[in-house]
C-alpha cells in the first residue's frame, strides 16, 4: 500500500473521495471541474493554496479553472486523458497488486546500466519483452529516458510540462508499474531520468497562475528559469522523486543537468528528503549529470547523498581518442588526450578546477582523486552524445571496429561503473536522432530551423545546403529511423564480446568492487594507458588499453615469471606480442594481480 502523500495534486482520501490541491499564488480564486461540466470552488488554504474535497473516485476527470478564459491540466496530474493540454485524471496509487512486493533492490557496485528510450521498444510492455534478453547478457539496471507527459506522441522526455504523468504514449500507468515489476522478476533495476531544471515549451501553465515559480533575472537554454528559492518550488520537485520511488518502486533516478539548477543547496536538500523518506533497507541510488563536477555531492561519508555522476569527461576524451574530432566541447580533450584518459581512470574527473577551454574558460570541477571508482558512471555512448550530433552517428559509424572494441573492454572491465546505450551491446549502425511532435507547426518550424542554426558554427555545416540536410525533428521518419535495429551480419558477435565482458565483470569484479581504491595511471604512448586499482579483497585489477594505431611498450615482466597475477581477458594479439614486452594497437588487456 502506498503511503506517499504529495502536497499537490488530486488525493484519493476515501474509495469515492478525492482531496484536491493546487498552489495557485497568482490568483484569488480556483475551482476545480469535474467531467460532465460539475465545479466546484476551492478554498483558500493560505500561502497561495487552493483546496476542496469531492466525492469523486478513480478515473474522475478534472481540470482546474484559474480565469474566465482558462481551465489547466494538474500541474501534478498523475495521468492524463490525453495529451498535455486535456484533462487529468484521478488515479488510485494502490489499484496496481504488486508481484514483488518485498524487493528491497541491488547494491550499487553491482549496477550495470542499459539506457533506452520507451517509445523505440514500443512502449512500456515492449521495454518488458527485452528484460529476458538483458538479463541474460548481463545487464542488472535498465534506465528510461524521460516519461513525465510531453506534447505529441514522440519526444527524447526532455520537453516533459507534467513531472507526475508518465506518458500515455507509453502506456497506463499499471503498464509501468507492470514493466518495473517484470524487471524485478529478473533481478533487473530500474531507473528513470528526471528534469528538474526546466520545462517544455508547449503545455506548461504553471505561469499563468502561479507566476512566483519562475524568475527573470537568471536565463537559460530552455526559457524562464525554475525559482528554488522557493519552498513550494522546492517540494513540488523533491516530491515528485519520491513519489517515483515510493509509488512506483524504481530503483534509481538521473537527475538531468543539474548545473543548471542556481541553489546548489537545493541538490542537497532533495537527496536528504529522499533518503529520509524511503525505508532504510531498500537500495535506492541517485546519480547527478552535473557540468560543475561537485565531488562533495558524491561524498560516501559522513552521509551519502548521491551515488554517482554521468563522467562526461571521460566519454570526451575517449571519443577524441576513438574519431580524432576537435570542434565544440571536444576542444577542451583534445590536447594530450591520452593524459586526460589516465587521469580520469584514476582519479574519475579529469577537469577539478582547471580552466575548461570550452565554452567560455571557466574554472570548471572539484578534487575527486579521494572518491571511490564506483561514484562515476562512465559510457562511451549515451543520448545525448549520439543523438545531439546533427546526424546522430554511432561510434560504430566512427571508430575503428577494433578500437571500438578495446574501448568496449575498458569500459566494462573498468570498476566506474558501465553504462550502454540501447543497440550498443549489438553494434547497431542506425542513428539514433533528435525527435519531436510538436502539436503546433509554428513551434515545429521554430524547433526544425532552431536545431538547423546551432549546427551553423560547425566547419562542417558552414553551408546551408548542407544544414538543410539536417533531418526534422518533427517529422515521424526521423523518430523511425532511430529505433536500434540488430544487424544479422554483426549483432551476434557484439552480443557475444557484451556477454563475455560482463560475465568477467559480474564473477571477477563486482565481488572486489566494495572499497576499491585507484591506485594511478600512467600513460604507455599515443593513445594508450594503463591504470591500477587496490580492489576490496586487497587483490590489484590492472587495466591496460591501446586505442592507438601502433603497438606501444609495456612491460609484462610480472606476467611472464608466472607471478603476475591472472589474466581477466585479452582481445586478439594481446597474448603474441606480449613476450616482445608490446601492447598491440587497438587492444585492451585486464589482469588480476596478487596481493600487495
Amino acid at each position: 500500500m502506498s503511503t506517499f502523500n504529495p502536497s499537490f495534486g488530486a488525493q484519493l482520501v476515501a474509495p469515492n473521495r478525492t482531496r484536491f490541491r493546487l498552489w495557485a499564488p497568482g490568483k484569488d480564486k480556483v475551482s476545480v471541474e469535474i467531467e460532465h461540466g460539475k465545479s466546484l470552488p476551492m478554498q483558500a488554504a493560505g500561502d497561495g493554496w487552493f483546496e476542496v474535497e469531492a466525492d469523486v473516485g478513480a478515473g474522475t476527470q478534472y481540470r482546474y479553472r484559474v480565469s474566465d478564459d482558462l481551465a489547466v491540466p494538474d500541474p501534478a496530474s498523475r495521468a492524463q486523458a490525453g495529451d498535455v493540454h486535456d484533462a487529468s485524471i484521478v488515479c488510485d496509487p494502490n489499484a496496481y497488486q504488486w508481484r514483488n512486493a518485498d524487493w528491497k533492490g541491488r547494491p550499487w557496485h553491482e549496477t550495470v546500466l542499459y539506457e533506452l528510450h520507451p517509445g523505440a521498444f514500443d512502449g512500456y510492455a515492449g521495454v518488458a519483452k527485452q528484460l529476458p534478453a538483458l538479463a541474460e547478457l548481463g545487464i542488472t539496471a535498465i534506465e528510461l529516458m524521460p516519461i513525465a507527459d510531453f506534447p505529441g506522441a514522440r519526444n527524447w522526455g526532455y520537453d516533459g510540462v507534467l513531472p507526475y504523468a508518465p506518458d500515455a504514449a507509453y502506456g497506463t500507468p499499471e503498464a509501468l508499474k507492470s514493466l518495473i515489476d517484470s524487471a524485478h522478476d529478473h533481478g533487473i533495476m530500474v531507473f528513470l531520468d528526471v528534469v528538474y531544471n526546466h520545462f517544455g515549451p508547449d503545455g506548461n501553465y504553471l505561469g499563468a497562475y502561479a507566476p512566483s515559480f519562475f524568475r527573470d533575472d537568471i536565463k537559460t537554454p530552455w526559457g524562464q528559469s525554475i525559482d528554488f528559492r522557493k519552498r513550494q518550488v522546492r517540494d513540488y520537485f523533491i516530491e515528485n522523486a519520491i513519489y517515483w520511488l515510493a509509488e512506483y518502486r524504481f530503483d534509481g533516478l538521473r537527475f538531468d543537468a543539474v548545473h543548471a539548477i542556481s541553489e546548489k543547496d537545493f541538490l542537497v536538500e532533495m537527496a536528504e528528503r529522499i533518503r529520509a523518506s524511503l525505508p532504510a533497507e531498500r537500495h535506492v541510488h541517485l546519480v547527478l549529470e552535473n557540468d560543475d563536477n561537485s565531488a562533495k555531492l558524491l561524498e560516501q561519508s559522513p552521509r551519502l547523498l548521491y551515488n554517482a555522476q554521468w563522467n562526461d569527461d571521460m566519454h570526451h576524451a575517449l571519443h577524441v581518442l576513438l574519431t580524432g574530432e576537435r570542434e565544440g566541447y571536444y576542444i577542451g580533450y583534445v590536447g594530450q588526450p591520452e593524459e586526460k584518459l589516465a587521469r580520469g581512470l584514476a582519479e574519475g574527473f579529469i577537469y577539478q578546477g582547471e580552466a575548461s577551454i570550452y565554452p567560455g574558460g571557466e574554472k570548471r570541477g572539484e578534487p575527486s582523486a579521494h572518491l571511490p571508482p564506483t561514484a562515476f558512471v562512465n559510457f562511451l555512448q549515451n543520448h545525448d552524445q549520439i543523438g545531439n550530433r546533427a546526424f546522430g552517428e554511432r561510434l560504430s559509424a566512427l571508430a575503428d571496429l577494433h578500437a571500438l572494441r578495446a574501448a568496449s573492454a575498458l569500459l566494462l572491465l573498468s570498476p566506474n561503473i558501465p553504462m550502454l546505450f540501447m543497440g550498443e551491446e549489438f553494434g547497431a549502425t542506425q542513428p539514433f536522432l533528435y525527435f519531436t511532435s510538436h502539436l503546433t507547426p509554428e513551434l515545429a518550424d521554430a524547433v526544425r530551423e532552431g536545431r538547423r542554426q546551432e549546427f551553423a558554427k560547425f566547419s562542417a555545416f558552414s553551408d546551408p545546403a548542407t544544414r538543410e540536410r539536417i533531418p526534422d525533428p518533427n517529422a515521424e521518419q526521423t523518430f523511425r529511423d532511430s529505433i536500434p535495429v540488430a544487424d544479422a551480419d554483426v549483432a551476434g558477435a557484439w552480443r557475444d564480446w557484451t556477454r563475455a565482458l560482463l560475465a568477467i565483470r559480474r564473477e571477477q569484479i563486482m565481488p572486489r568492487l566494495q572499497g576499491a581504491m585507484a591506485l594511478g595511471s600512467e600513460v604507455l604512448g599515443p593513445a594508450s594507458v594503463r591504470a591500477r586499482w587496490k580492489m576490496g579483497d586487497g587483490r590489484v585489477l590492472m587495466v591496460a588499453v591501446n586505442l592507438g594505431d601502433a603497438p606501444v611498450k609495456i612491460d609484462f615482466e610480472r606476467l611472464a615469471d608466472g607471478k603476475g597475477g591472472t589474466i581477466l581477458f585479452q582481445s586478439d594479439g594481446v597474448e603474441d606480442a606480449a613476450p616482445g614486452g608490446q601492447l598491440p594497437e587497438h587492444s585492451f588487456i585486464a589482469v588480476l594481480e596478487p596481493e600487495e
